[in-house]
């Protein structure tokens, strides 16, 4: 089983909705359930199927969390001293056609979140940072065509 990275600030809101799934709604849907049987026939009982239904989802949810866990290194960001972009890293990029100015964190492929900015090290703009330097360009393949940036800047927080 191969490692993957992760950042301390995602193994830790990971392991905070395993805590949440495990101990809350996991006892949640088991009472759900208890009180959708007392309800009769379960072949036409729709409380005790969507209760079910909703079990599977939690513990699907469930399981897929305690595997990414297991197979994490923790990256502690906060540690890191490069003069390369590397994992973990807060980079500042320029769109050199657009002149547009984006701010992204390379994190695992589990804790990315284009809403945070939070990209993975292995997205297409991930892997053309990785390595890189201080106003270094890179050229990202994207469905509307080459987008070029310019690193402007990057640091390692947390």
């Amino acid at each position: 089983m191969d490692e993957v990275p992760i950042t301390l600030a995602g193994q830790t809101r990971l392991q905070a909705e395993l805590d949440q799934l495990v101990k809350v709604e996991r006892e949640e849907i088991k009472i759900a359930i208890s009180e959708a049987r007392e309800l009769g026939d379960l072949k036409e009982n729709a409380e005790y199927h969507a209760a079910k239904e909703k079990q599977g989802i939690i513990e699907g949810r469930i399981m897929q969390l305690q595997g990414v866990l297991a197979r994490s290194r923790v990256i502690d960001v906060s540690k890191i001293v490069s003069q390369r972009v590397v994992f973990g890293a807060t980079v500042v990029v320029v769109d050199t056609v657009k002149d547009i100015r984006h701010k992204y964190t390379i994190v695992g492929e589990d804790e990315s979140n284009s809403k945070e900015n939070k990209i993975s090290y292995t997205s297409p703009l991930g892997r053309a940072l990785i390595g890189k330097e201080e106003g270094d360009t890179v050229v990202v393949k994207a469905p509307k065509g080459d987008v070029e940036y310019e690193i402007e800047s990057f640091e390692f927080i947390d």
